[in-house]
């Protein structure tokens, strides 16, 4: 999967430029400064989950496209068996498996994230949207605007996520399942 995520910014521009969009467009369109935006572009950023769904939404394409290359099939049902989902690493101490990958117009993304307490944690993202949280093992500090909450095993948080927002784990690795609603 390392490949895939190597290969996201190219198709990205590919994609961008197919639909005849400027870069400069294309960053005011999401609402990101331009230099970073064309960091993103060069694969010398880390594009934040949040960004991809924007841009995907931009380009009129599934999120999908931009992670694996390929169009999402399934429009009744997707299987995700264990330890199939498509792998995202694009925060540090963080790692995602988009666990709908392969259905067609989600109206929401659910993601198995692994939090990793060595790294360091990510700065606090917003993007549309609510956002809901299960932890799975281990103990989550969540970050929502100004607030911490400490989630163990079988705790959740739903909020909106438009307020700023991080997840790390307290002492040992941590799994949960995150749904994004946007």
């Amino acid at each position: 999967m390392q490949d895939n995520i190597a290969q996201i910014p190219e198709r990205i521009k590919e994609l961008r430029e197919i639909e005849e969009i400027s870069a400069i467009d294309m960053a005011a369109d999401i609402d990101v400064p331009y230099e970073t935006y064309t960091r993103y572009e060069a694969g010398d950023l880390d594009i934040p989950i949040s960004v991809l769904y924007k841009i995907s939404n931009r380009l009129g394409t599934d999120t999908t496209v931009l992670l694996t290359g390929e169009d999402p099939k399934m429009d009744t049902v997707s299987v995700c068996r264990a330890g199939k989902g498509v792998q995202i690493e694009r925060y540090p101490g963080y790692e995602y498996a988009s666990l709908a990958y392969n259905f067609k117009n989600r109206t929401i993304e659910p993601l198995l994230v692994y939090l990793d307490p060595g790294k360091e944690p990510a700065a606090p993202v917003t993007h549309a949207g609510q956002e809901f949280n299960y932890i799975l093992e281990g103990v989550v500090k969540i970050t929502v605007d100004k607030r911490e909450y400490i989630l163990e095993a079988g705790d959740s948080v739903y909020f909106n996520a438009q307020l700023p927002h991080a997840q790390s784990a307290v002492k040992a690795p941590s799994r949960f399942i995150t749904i994004i609603q946007e």
